[in-house]
């Protein structure tokens, strides 16, 4: 029998699909190879076809290694959006785009991007009849539920789940429970770690309170000595003996022999008070 012959369009996406696996594997382009895979989808349209070798399988092929290559450029925030905008919802999903986007978000650590995708996939009745959704189901119990703490919902997704016997509901129950208690005790060691760090920075603040408030004893008490020091100065001698030096550069003649009583009398003022002010120790010497 002859090969049954590909659509033209489905021709020309199986093209593309070849040669963005090639830019993929072999030459390393992830670019080149995203704009492949985005002008196969476009050549596809919304429109699928009947058969293992339909434009449904090129279009889910195509989405595989666009993910691949959105995934090397480490662009995986973008790779949810593109796949919807060629399925729209995700009930329209194959199971081997979903599955490629349970791994990715769970490998990036943010499950939390596929928790309504994945439900509303498993929540799908056509979704229920494919020999692939026992295994979806496991990986969103696994990679997505289980790691956000979602325990209730795997229960109740497991429990209502047709698919799997009463020995693997009560495996996957056994498994949620496990999963819940190293959950609590996880949380009640960051708690205890958390009240240990409170604990630490309360101790360092009082500490440092405590130096602070000795600093400032400190300070208040040679303020205090320094004030009351200033206070002993003669500051009238000082005050009189300026005004006095003022009168003689300003307002007298020092040239005039009548100025020099005065003069004389001013040095011994200020010698006077020189001596108040400073300690015998430390006074600098006086020349006349």
């Amino acid at each position: 029998s002859e090969p049954l012959a590909w659509p033209p369009v489905s021709a020309q996406a199986a093209s593309l699909l070849e040669e963005a696996a090639d830019l993929l594997v072999l030459h390393r382009d992830f670019a080149a190879a995203v704009e492949r895979c985005e002008a196969g989808c476009d050549s596809l349209g919304p429109g699928t076809g009947p058969g293992p070798e339909s434009s449904a399988d090129v279009k889910c092929s195509l989405c595989v290694v666009g993910i691949q290559a959105l995934a090397e450029m480490n662009r995986w925030r973008e790779v949810l959006s593109w796949v919807l905008q060629y399925y729209h919802v995700p009930e329209h999903l194959p199971p081997k785009v979903l599955e490629l986007c349970i791994l990715l978000y769970s490998k990036v650590r943010e499950p939390q991007v596929m928790l309504e995708v994945g439900s509303s996939w498993l929540r799908d009745q056509t979704n229920k009849s494919l020999p692939e959704y026992g295994l979806l189901l496991e990986l969103y119990l696994s990679h997505v539920l289980l790691p956000l703490g979602r325990f209730e919902g795997a229960e109740e997704l497991v429990r209502g789940c047709d698919v799997f016997d009463s020995e693997q509901q009560l495996a996957f129950l056994g498994t949620i429970c496990e999963s819940r208690c190293q959950w609590t005790q996880q949380e009640e060691m960051h708690l205890a770690a958390e009240e240990q760090q409170d604990a630490a920075t309360e101790s360092v603040l009082g500490a440092l309170s405590q130096k602070l408030l000795t600093m400032l004893t400190l300070l208040r008490r040679a303020l205090r000595s320094m004030s009351s020091h200033f206070c002993l100065l003669p500051y009238k001698k000082m005050l009189l003996a300026t005004f006095l030096l003022y009168l003689v550069v300003v307002r007298l003649d020092p040239a005039s022999p009548t100025s020099l009583p005065f003069i004389y009398k001013l040095v011994q003022l200020f010698r006077q008070a020189w001596a108040a002010v400073f300690s015998p120790i430390h006074r600098p010497p006086i020349q006349d």
